[in-house]
Order: C-alpha cells, then sequence, then structure tokens
C-alpha cells in the first residue's frame, strides 16, 4: 500500500512509503476487534461499587418475637434485607473486569484496526518533526494544514518526544502514543491516524523481520 509522505504545511514531499499489506491489507476480523475493545474497556473500570450485606448494616442481631404463637409471619432481625435499612441482597461486590487475551489474538486486533483505517483512507503520514519546546499553536497549525479540522487523530511516533507530547495534549480531539503503545481501541476511536514517517517505516521493518523469520 503505498502512501504519499506529507510535509507539515500539508504538501505531498514526493517522496512515497510501502505500508505492508501483511498488516493493513489484512480482512479485518470484527470478533477479535470486539475481544480488544472489551478488554480495553474492562481494565479502564475501577470494579470498586460495592453495598452492604446484611451481616455488616448497622442494627440489633435481636430475634423481634419468638418464633412461634404470635400470629404473624416469622421474623429474624432488623438487619432483614425486606426492612428499610436492612442489607441488599445479592448486590455488586468488588471485583476486576479485565480479561485476558493471547498476544496473537491482540496482534490481529489491532491489525484488523489498522486495515480498517487503510480502507477508509484515514491514514496520514507525516514527515517527522522535532520542536525545542513545547508549542501548542505550532502543533494546531500543522494539524490545521492537514485538513483534520476537528476530527478526532491519533499521532503515532516511534518514541516518547516531551516536547511533542506536551504541544498536542492540549489539542481537543487529538491523543498521541509511541508506536509500541498502539492499541485497537485508540486505533478505532480516531477518525484520522497520523503516523510519522519514522513511526511508519518500523511498519515496514517489522513485515520484513516477520518474513524473514
Amino acid at each position: 500500500m503505498q502512501v504519499d509522505i506529507i510535509n507539515t504545511k500539508g504538501e505531498k514531499t514526493g517522496r512515497t512509503i510501502e505500508l505492508p499489506e501483511e498488516i493493513f491489507g489484512i480482512e479485518p476480523n470484527d470478533h477479535v476487534i470486539y475481544l480488544a475493545v472489551k478488554q480495553y474497556q474492562g481494565a479502564q473500570r475501577q470494579g470498586t461499587h460495592k453495598v452492604k450485606t446484611r451481616m455488616e448494616v448497622k442494627g440489633s442481631s435481636k430475634k423481634l418475637h419468638k418464633q412461634k404463637g404470635t400470629g404473624g409471619a416469622r421474623k429474624g432481625n432488623l438487619r432483614n434485607p425486606l426492612y428499610k435499612g436492612g442489607g441488599s441482597i445479592f448486590g455488586p461486590k468488588p471485583h476486576a473486569y479485565d480479561i485476558k487475551l493471547n498476544r496473537k489474538v491482540k496482534d490481529l486486533a489491532k491489525m484488523s484496526a489498522l486495515a480498517y483505517k487503510a480502507k477508509e483512507n484515514a491514514i496520514v503520514v507525516l514527515e517527522d518533526i522535532s520542536m525545542d519546546a513545547p508549542k501548542t499553536k505550532a502543533f494546531s497549525g500543522i494539524l490545521k494544514s492537514l485538513n483534520i479540522g476537528r476530527k478526532k487523530a491519533l499521532f503515532v511516533i516511534p518514541e516518547y518526544n516531551d516536547n511533542l507530547y506536551l504541544s498536542l495534549r492540549n489539542v481537543q480531539g487529538v491523543s498521541g502514543t509511541v508506536i509500541s503503545d498502539m492499541n485497537t481501541y485508540d486505533i478505532l476511536n480516531a477518525n484520522v491516524l497520523v503516523l510519522s514517517e519514522s513511526a511508519a517505516k518500523l511498519f515496514t521493518e517489522e513485515a520484513n523481520e516477520t518474513a524473514e523469520a
């Protein structure tokens, strides 16, 4: 898949890069995407929801009246779930929502998400940029020149860059990640995937290493 490399002014540089078909040209697997997104969202949940049972609420543990001879129903104590202020029955308890996925499943989900972006022509390869200091206004100008506008964008770079991260973090609708931390949810949640030239080359190198192996 040939993609033009764009400069910071939104113009074609005359150079292209080949994004490997083994990653961006596969037939997307919707089920593994669902599993990967479910795992990601589950891991974000704290799982600290809790209600008190009849053993935990305040109240006397004394039986209200004798078992028989009153003509009424049998009663235990005031902490009975049927009474106001009593404990809850089968209420939520703290637990984790994360699920385990094999590495191959997660990789396939990520490739499927990338393949969807390729089919939608929602991938932009931007020449490598460097900033001497955090400049949010300058970074916003770059995005504007790419005609991204107010679309959600995921900016992918090969390694962490402090100035670049500080420049993009306050831009609405834009998030950044290093290629090693990129996940299926972030790819799908973005309308446009912006790859730095160095990050795009890593995909090609990874595909070549896999083919040689």
